[in-house]
């Protein structure tokens, strides 16, 4: 359980009551949960999970591979469910597209990426794993960045939407992805294609 907040009377408080209900041990400050690293700066709080991506990374075997990419997909990129040969075992696919879309709890820019990916876990093709494994080249090289939820922050809350009309080649839906700042620091984020 992870309790935070900035009145530490209260939250002693709290810790006391669960305490006398529950077995259990503080553990202190936030660093590892759910393979979500924290850590705190001057700034604020950084979220992290570089020790998921860089396992991802392992589990693609790509970590000796040297390609460098500079966007999550390829720009302009589209995919059909026809496109390329069928994966004699999609398993693969499918775990990375899983691992993945766990990532995007950190990671906003692969959002968009993962989402087209994973439209395609029914039946995976050569193309897909080649967009799968584009993707993880990029996490490669962004594994290192963290979001941060400023301490100075204002509380003006800003929206942003995004929408490519009709984009999906296979059923001609649009995708949206949308993204919530509460002042400089990006709270929600989503890419999903329309019914």
């Amino acid at each position: 359980m992870v309790i935070s907040g900035n009145d530490m009377g209260t939250i002693h408080k709290i810790k006391q009551k669960l305490n006398s209900a529950f077995e259990m041990k503080d553990l202190g400050f936030l660093l590892y949960f759910l393979r979500l690293e924290a850590a705190y700066s001057p700034r604020g709080y950084l979220l992290s999970q570089l020790k998921y991506a860089s396992d991802i990374v392992s589990k693609a075997q790509l970590q000796n591979d040297t390609k460098k990419v500079d966007t999550p997909l390829e720009v302009n990129a589209k995919f059909r469910a026809t496109d390329g040969e069928a994966l004699p075992d999609p398993s693969f696919y499918r775990k990375l597209v899983g691992k993945l879309i766990y990532l995007t709890i950190s990671c906003p820019d692969i959002a968009y990426a993962v989402h087209m990916v994973s439209q395609f876990l029914s039946a995976p093709r050569s193309v897909h794993l080649t967009a799968n494994l584009h993707i993880i080249h990029y996490v490669m090289d962004t594994r290192h960045y963290a979001l941060i939820f400023s301490s100075s922050t204002s509380l003006e809350l800003r929206a942003y939407k995004e929408s490519d009309f009709i984009g999906n080649l296979s059923d001609r839906k649009s995708t949206t992805g949308f993204c919530i700042f509460l002042g400089d620091s990006l709270i929600s984020w989503k890419s999903k294609k329309h019914k």
